[in-house]
């Protein structure tokens, strides 16, 4: 069904795919109010990166607020946005991101449903800290009446047995045959080095992240808008689930990068991690590097010397 489409670099609302190279602020002024179901982004953490200019904190927020100003504009009432951060660092002390843009959203009188952790384990090692090992999407919704769907994102459960032991039910099953809620601590890979998904991008979504957003806050041609597009991995997981995508970015060479993704992805080749596919577990894949090799030298010694004892005539 996607053979029809093609990559619009404006916006249009006739437009299914489209990318801008730009200022995202450029963009939203194009875009009229109320005409997007689902912002989700990952803007600049303002840590300096190849893609960022590093700023004094207050000058990172305000030009925030002009942008999320915008995005509230152009959000349907019944929408949501769903903004991902990690942490702002200052010379080894930081600063949670989630908790100074919250004043922006909450002065825009959007409503937080959900602080949803997202939990990996894998990324820079500190040897002064503890590592990092999760960064937080803040849901908000302009209104009560907003798009939420639990069925299309349940996970397996953890009990799928249990029955009810007392009352008007016991004896019945229950779980949700559908699989349960699957909270606000997601564990989900991120993109890294020997992930499927991994380009040069050093701050890439995987598209599973993003896929449970849009399954469970928009409907069928909905439009799902990222103003810090990347690699375009949000407009991927849109067009996936027959939305429309929407993003810019403002540099030429990740352009490139989401051109080609959206294009395999439009050819059913683009190579993904499935959504529904468990956490790697080293130990139960028998994945021999999963064994210390100073716990087999120690076991092997102790071996040794046992066998040494044992040959030793007693006194």
């Amino acid at each position: 069904m996607f053979d029809e489409l093609r990559i619009a670099e404006q916006f249009s609302a006739h437009e299914r795919i489209v990318l801008f190279h730009g200022d995202c602020l450029e963009l939203l002024h194009s875009i009229p109010d109320q005409s997007i179901q689902l912002i989700v982004t990952s803007p600049p953490y303002n840590l300096g990166k190849e893609y960022e200019r590093k700023l004094k904190l207050e000058t990172y927020l305000e030009q925030q607020a002009k942008v999320i100003s915008e995005c509230v504009r152009v959000l349907r009432d019944n929408g949501s946005i769903c903004w991902q951060v990690g942490n702002y660092v200052d010379n080894g002390s930081i600063i949670p991101l989630d908790s100074v843009l919250y004043p922006i959203f909450s002065d825009l009188r959007l409503k937080m449903r959900n602080r949803i952790i997202w939990h990996f384990e894998h990324g820079l090692h500190c040897s002064r800290r503890f590592s990092g090992r999760y960064e937080t999407i803040m849901w908000f919704t302009k209104s009560n009446d907003f798009v939420f769907k639990l069925d299309p994102i349940r996970v397996p459960q953890k009990y799928p047995g249990k029955r009810y032991f007392k009352g008007p039910r016991a004896g019945e099953y229950s779980c949700n045959p559908l699989g349960k809620n699957p909270g606000d601590l997601w564990v989900i890979p991120n993109v890294k080095n020997n992930h499927v998904e991994k380009t040069e991008h050093p701050c890439q979504f995987p598209v599973e992240l993003i896929e449970r957003l849009v399954l469970s806050m928009t409907n069928e041609g909905d439009s799902v808008f990222d103003p810090f597009m990347g690699t375009g991995t949000s407009i991927i997981a849109a067009i996936r689930h027959e939305r429309k995508g929407i993003g810019s970015e403002v540099f030429e060479k990740y352009i490139a990068i989401a051109k080609e993704r959206i294009q395999q992805t439009l050819e059913g080749t683009l190579k993904t991690r499935p959504m529904d596919r468990p956490v790697y577990d080293p130990i139960r894949a028998g994945n021999s590097l999963s064994v210390s090799p100073w716990s087999q030298t120690s076991k092997a010694q102790s071996q040794d010397l046992f066998a040494a004892e044992s040959k030793t005539p007693a006194n």
